[in-house]
């Protein structure tokens, strides 16, 4: 059922780029990618990695991680930013906190130089809960706090969410907020035994989504915040709708028959109240492998008719994890209020959709896919807000 507009009011991002959604957007707009040679990641200890890891930085009084620091600062970005474009709180605001793999760096840090004992305060900070709580208190927000977890699909997931929340009236507002600072050696080895990760070449070269010789993604960090609300105070985006489903079909392969994918994509455009020819961009996945760009290559020819033009943003901020669509979603919003697309440069022949660097763009509707491992499809429709 088509429902009402949710406007995206404020944003917050740490990334690969820095601390602050700046950093991103002048990241995106470079056109080189976030990764760099991290030492320590071969299985010796001793070899370097591609990696688009979130840098040191943020208030120690958020705590010792990367990742309690990050979640704090996109969250306190994106509060005082949609503040600043005029939003102010309802009386129940809700939150939702999209993670995977929570604080991986201190429970490495807990069991193997620790040896599974520390404080009990220090032994909570390690539970996904605890960092949902302190942000609650922080802003005096009363509404549902909880954590959502759909693999790379957990930005989507954790918007639709959001919009089913304030579509019910069981929420004014939503601060809805995706982290994932994982690359550990052993999660960083895992990836790239299962032939998706890409550590021995510079991004633009191995993850070339949607042209040929691709081969994978480069792996990267992010914690991304939003502000969503009915108030149309200055917002960078309209949520129209979303939706999801599941293949039910393997671990890690995408569906070939794309039936579960199709249908999602379907359903999403039914939801948001808009046609498949409405549909100007396509900000896919993009992972650059094979299975998932043949997937989306297909929903942009079959299912849209081979209009809309075709981006992923992968080759410059990496592969996030459980924060990629929200930093995806991130380029979108910040593309519509600065009248740019931040598509990365075409470095291979490629899909004849394929959008070619930072291109201008004049509104339209976005698309946005994502295909989280073992079968979570989901897809958000954004318009701009103005």
């Amino acid at each position: 059922m088509h429902t009402q507009r949710t406007y995206l009011t404020g944003v917050g991002a740490v990334t690969g780029y820095g601390w602050g959604t700046p950093a991103l957007w002048d990241g995106l707009l470079s056109g080189k990618p976030a990764a760099a040679l991290v030492d320590g990641y071969a299985d010796d200890g001793q070899g370097s990695a591609w990696l688009a890891q979130v840098p040191s930085g943020g208030d120690p009084a958020d705590g010792p991680t990367r990742s309690a620091r990050a979640m704090r600062a996109a969250a306190r970005e994106a509060i005082a930013d949609a503040r600043s474009r005029g939003w102010r709180p309802g009386g129940t605001v809700g939150l939702l906190h999209a993670v995977v793999l929570p604080e991986v760096e201190e429970w490495r840090r807990f069991y193997l130089e620790q040896n599974g004992q520390r404080r009990v305060r220090d032994y909570l900070a390690l539970m996904p809960s605890t960092p949902v709580s302190m942000l609650m208190q922080e802003f005096n927000f009363h509404g549902p706090a909880m954590n959502v977890s759909a693999m790379c699909a957990s930005g989507n997931a954790g918007l639709i969410t959001a919009k089913l929340w304030l579509d019910s009236g069981m929420v004014d507002d939503v601060v809805f907020i995706a982290t994932d600072l994982s690359l550990t050696p052993e999660n960083v080895h895992h990836f790239v035994k299962l032939g998706v990760a890409v550590v021995d070449a510079e991004p633009l070269d191995a993850c070339r989504p949607f042209q040929q010789g691709s081969r994978g993604f480069a792996v990267g960090e992010a914690s991304v915040a939003y502000v969503l609300s009915k108030q149309r105070t200055s917002p960078y985006v309209s949520l129209l709708g979303g939706a999801m489903t599941h293949d039910a079909y393997h671990v890690t392969s995408v569906d070939p028959s794309r039936t579960q994918v199709d249908l999602c994509v379907r359903r999403a455009l039914s939801d948001a109240g808009v046609s498949a020819d409405q549909v100007r961009w396509v900000n896919a996945h993009g992972p650059g492998t094979q299975q998932c760009d043949t997937a989306e290559a297909g929903i942009v020819d079959d299912l849209l008719g081979g209009r809309p033009h075709l981006y992923s943003v992968k080759p410059l901020v990496g592969h996030c994890q459980g924060a990629a669509a929200a930093v995806e979603i991130a380029a979108t919003a910040l593309g519509y209020e600065h009248g740019v697309i931040p598509a990365p440069p075409k470095v291979a022949p490629g899909h004849q959709r394929l959008l070619d660097g930072a291109t201008t763009a004049t509104g339209g509707i976005t698309l946005k896919t994502s295909l989280g491992m073992g079968g979570q499809n989901s897809a958000v429709v954004l318009a701009p807000a103005r």
